[in-house]
């Protein structure tokens, strides 16, 4: 990256000759040492950005310069503040975090700003939303009684609303916390697998006890379920059961049949969140069955108390290549979808 002075004095001479429908801002920075990791490693965060972005910086000293299409360069502005303040209370700026910051900043219409965005804090510390489904995954759970989270893998649905449980476990607003997953499946059968009950299930839990992992040390994640503050549980164990000041998150609930899910949603007592997480594209239930999730749905959507949050490939932020992976079968659904639909038109009319 080429390195220059800028100030509003010598502005023109960096847009030289001038392109119209362009726009050039410059930022001061009062501390050149958080102003060095802003820009990262020669300059690997800016470029980042720049790629992300489409825009083009210009740095030097504790200024920079961000020029390039109007609606784009007010994003990196957006974003370039975002990242400075996180510095500024002492959070580390990693690669995802450039990632996440080029996606927040490009929503259309931003409610917030970015540094203003929701967060949940643990005893870990913050965790903040990495793209615009997430901020708003985020306020709903914060907001409603019931909330649903739906879209693909990679998205945060679970990882967020177990730390928001876990947020509201160490503050004393819930006694405990219940996650649950359908036992259900994906070309395997549980009666194969070695060991009692527990062992069968406990696979299927394990991005559930990560999730908690990250949330709070394995000692105090251990210590909590010996006291029953942490359940991790089957969804065939909720059938019964009142849940109340409980925290409850059901899991890949694509997976349950729609009998299931009434059962589930139905537990919830006083004092009571609930969050169900799924992917309606990854349903492994038997050939014709319905799931509970896209009956829910169906069913709920719209009642006061229960919020709807919607995820696509923009949101996911476990690793580019996966959000190409989501764009991919998605599109080749859609084609299929065409081709069945054109054949369907054909039948009815060969002319």
């Amino acid at each position: 990256m080429t390195h220059i002075t800028v100030s509003p004095a010598d502005r023109k001479s960096i847009q030289a000759p001038p392109i119209i429908g362009n726009k050039a801002v410059t930022l001061t920075f009062a501390d050149n040492a958080l102003f060095a990791l802003l820009l990262g490693d020669h300059d690997r965060h800016v470029v980042r950005l720049e790629q992300g972005l489409g825009v083009k910086f210009a740095c030097r000293g504790n200024r920079m310069a961000i020029s390039g299409d109007p609606a784009r360069v007010e994003a990196a502005q957006t974003a370039v503040i975002g990242l400075y303040k996180r510095l500024e209370r002492g959070e580390p700026v990693s690669p995802a975090d450039i990632d996440a910051a080029v996606r927040l900043a490009e929503i259309d219409d931003p409610r917030l700003p970015l540094s203003d965005l929701p967060a949940i804090r643990t005893k870990r510390g913050a965790i903040g939303p990495r793209s615009p489904g997430q901020a708003a995954y985020m306020e709903m759970l914060g907001k409603h009684e019931m909330t649903f989270g739906i879209g693909p893998a990679g998205t945060g649905k679970t990882y967020l609303a177990v730390a928001q449980a876990v947020a509201m476990l160490t503050a004393g607003r819930v006694d405990r916390i219940v996650l649950s997953r359908p036992a259900v499946e994906a070309g395997e059968r549980l009666g194969f697998l070695p060991g009692d009950m527990k062992d069968k299930v406990d696979p299927y839990l394990r991005p559930l006890y990560d999730a908690l992992g990250d949330m709070m040390p394995q000692d105090m994640v251990k210590k909590r379920m010996e006291t029953g503050e942490i359940e991790v549980a089957p969804l065939a164990f909720m059938r019964g059961r009142t849940l109340a000041h409980a925290f409850v998150i059901l899991d890949e609930a694509q997976n349950t049949t729609p009998v299931q899910m009434k059962m589930f949603v139905t537990r919830m007592g006083e004092g009571t969140r609930m969050v169900i997480a799924g992917d309606l594209s990854q349903i492994d239930l038997p050939q014709g069955s319905r799931s509970g999730l896209k009956d829910a749905l169906d069913t709920l959507e719209g009642l006061p108390g229960i919020g709807v949050c919607r995820f696509d490939k923009r949101d996911v932020v476990r690793h580019p290549l996966v959000a190409r992976i989501v764009d991919a079968y998605d599109q080749r659904s859609a084609a299929e979808k065409d081709t069945r639909r054109e054949a369907r038109r054909f039948e009815s009319n060969p002319k």
